[in-house]
């Protein structure tokens, strides 16, 4: 079976390996265009690029698929070599375009999505970190035939992951790639003989996973400990939960829950105690919160006590109030 790959992360390129190594024939892959990364904006090629290139596979990375849109000449550049590599079938993971209908009508067996949560819930672009905000006990992936709505297509396999209560979405990440991977290999065996069977997605249980914003990154003491536990975990590594303190910004890591013990008027954000244990901080609902992990601003991320030890942080400071 030919297979056209379109793709651009690492959670796309463990899936182009997967699929390399069950013996498919991969005659063209699409991914998003070199993008300035790193300290010195230098132009890197993406994972799925680098992949295609260590395997000799031909690389197209048009700016946009709309025969009709800003970038007309990309489009037709890709069509042609879409038209030329003649695939069976193309698998699309967390690629980054739209696919206008042209593209999902090509393929024989038409586009293939493997998305990263058990739809209808978490469309969109980040469902890994939306479950672990959200406080999901499971999420998982769903493979879908693609139509020309946002992940409304017909769902071809799901399978369902535990999320653990120390999920960051890195760990979390790498998990459902592997299970990805794994799936969409699965997938297409059963596509070769017929043996897919499309169901439609439920209409209740639909949930948006909006794109992570950088202004989300900002902790709000006033919400619960658990809560702001998730957003921690569901912000790691991207774009990290961060405070503020003598006007220097603070970014958490990893934290453990722990009680007030009925001191429940304490103000959100009250530094509670500190030690090496972690600094502990006061949150919504007579709860608070001791973080273990912390990172300054172009430091590294360390563990409380030696994060102290250059850090100044003492008992009444509040965390989150603008300096004076």
């Amino acid at each position: 079976m030919r297979v056209i790959f379109a793709g651009t992360p690492e959670f796309a390129r463990v899936a182009l390996e997967r699929l390399l190594a069950a013996g498919f024939t991969v005659p063209l892959v699409l991914t998003q265009p070199d993008r300035p990364a790193g300290r010195g904006m230098k132009l890197q090629a993406s994972p799925v690029k680098q992949c295609a290139l260590d395997h000799g596979i031909p690389v197209a990375q048009p700016r946009s698929l709309r025969l009709d849109g800003k970038y007309p000449e990309d489009a037709a550049a890709a069509r042609d070599a879409l038209l030329a590599a003649q695939a069976d079938v193309m698998v699309v993971a967390a690629y980054g375009l739209i696919l206008p209908q042209w593209t999902l009508d090509m393929p024989r067996l038409g586009c293939l999505n493997i998305h990263a949560s058990l739809l209808p819930r978490w469309r969109g672009a980040a469902p890994i970190h939306r479950a672990i905000e959200a406080g999901d006990a499971d999420t998982g992936v769903t493979i879908m035939q693609m139509d020309a709505g946002l992940d409304t297509g017909d769902m071809l396999l799901t399978e369902r992951l535990a999320i653990t209560a120390d999920d960051t979405t890195a760990a979390l990440h790498d998990r459902l790639a592997l299970l990805g991977g794994r799936m969409i290999v699965e997938a297409l065996e059963l596509a070769a003989c017929g043996g897919l069977q499309p169901v439609p997605q439920p209409a209740e249980g639909v949930t948006y996973a909006h794109k992570i914003e950088k202004a989300e990154s900002s902790i709000d003491w006033s919400l619960p400990a658990t809560v702001i536990g998730q957003r921690i975990r569901a912000f790691d590594p991207f774009p990290g939960a961060s405070t503020e303190c003598s006007g220097e910004t603070i970014k958490a890591w990893s934290y453990v829950i722990d009680s007030i013990k009925g001191n429940t008027d304490a103000r959100k954000g009250l530094v509670l105690s500190v030690d090496d244990t972690g600094v502990l901080v006061a949150c919504g609902a007579g709860t608070a919160l001791r973080l273990t992990t912390l990172q300054r601003a172009g430091g590294k991320r360390l563990p409380a006590a030696d994060f102290l030890r250059g850090f100044d942080l003492q008992p009444g400071m509040v965390l989150g109030a603008p300096s004076a």
